[in-house]
């Protein structure tokens, strides 16, 4: 039998969605992950299809998404950009983007439980750990890992599904779309104080979120003693089917939008303990969304720490 691949998920349409000359959100996050990861051996890049419109409507409210194809610029003009708070916007091609994000997890989910991939990573933007079920912010519209675990469930029976975010900043959103969903385990490490602001330890949904905040200047070592002590253990315990990281690469210690420390073999070991209890205890079934990283050399550095731990 031919060994199955980490199959890498992209789009050309990722690259449309503009927030301004001066945005740290920019198509070359994407080009640097790309450039990174092209080479490594054990993987495949195919297509990222968009999601449809009952997809995303298991995660967001469908005024909301309606909301955002009505004011979506029709003209590729930098002057017609809209603002939807301080710093997240909608261009010209932002919808075509942000399908792919989601559409992208969507399919890679299918495919890890169709026994197609061995796991799949998706190089898309915008991020969207951020956005919540009628909120866009903090540079998300959509977000792609809560569609993708809702769309694991109703489409594969997936009882439980964790997901992992280390992204400097705390995944509000996804807090929000789950913290009263007890058949989803959501585990953040993240820095506090940082924006938005969310993420303490007392913090617990309905039992179902725990948050890791780490001090400025945690680096590797309160890094992952945190995740083995406590992030590792919770989900041991949990048992999900499905594990879905959201894959921020901007706790690294030359990125510009947080104090964090983490280098590129901090990457690569806890995406290797993820899919270490991946492989003995839910079919290896993992699914990595991009979303933060701001460095583009330590972005591109980091994604590909990422991936080669993905193959094994």
């Amino acid at each position: 039998m031919k060994p199955m691949k980490t199959l890498i998920l992209h789009h050309d349409d990722c690259l449309k969605h503009d927030p301004g000359p001066r945005h740290a959100e920019s198509p070359a996050r994407v080009t640097a992950v790309l450039n990174g990861i092209r080479n490594i051996p054990d993987t495949e890049l195919l297509p990222a299809p968009r999601a449809t419109e009952a997809q995303l409507e298991l995660a967001h409210a469908p005024d909301y998404w309606k909301r955002l194809l009505e004011m979506e610029p029709q003209r590729k003009d930098p002057q017609s950009r809209i603002a939807l708070d301080a710093d997240t916007y909608l261009s010209t091609g932002s919808i075509d983007a942000t399908l792919r994000g989601s559409g992208a997890a969507c399919f890679a989910v299918d495919q890890v439980f169709a026994g197609k991939a061995k796991n799949a990573f998706c190089a898309t933007r915008p991020p969207g750990h951020h956005a919540n079920t009628v909120t866009a912010m903090g540079f998300c519209l959509l977000n792609q890992v809560a569609v993708a675990a809702r769309h694991a469930q109703k489409a594969h029976g997936a009882g439980r599904v964790a997901i992992l975010d280390f992204d400097v900043h705390h995944g509000n959103g996804t807090q929000d779309i789950f913290e009263d969903s007890p058949d989803v385990l959501f585990i953040s490490s993240h820095q506090m104080p940082l924006y938005p602001g969310t993420g303490y330890p007392e913090e617990t949904g309905c039992g179902n979120i725990l948050n890791l905040p780490l001090p400025p200047g945690a680096g590797s070592v309160e890094f992952r003693r945190t995740w083995s002590n406590n992030g590792l253990p919770a989900l041991e315990k949990f048992g999900p089917d499905l594990v879905i990281i959201s894959a921020g690469f901007d706790a690294h210690l030359s990125d510009p939008l947080g104090q964090l420390e983490l280098d590129d073999e901090d990457y690569g070991w806890i995406t290797s303990e993820i899919c270490a209890y991946a492989d003995a205890n839910c079919g290896a079934r993992v699914v990595s969304a991009l979303e933060g990283g701001y460095d583009l050399d330590a972005l591109s550095s980091a994604s590909a720490a990422h991936v080669i731990a993905l193959t094994g």
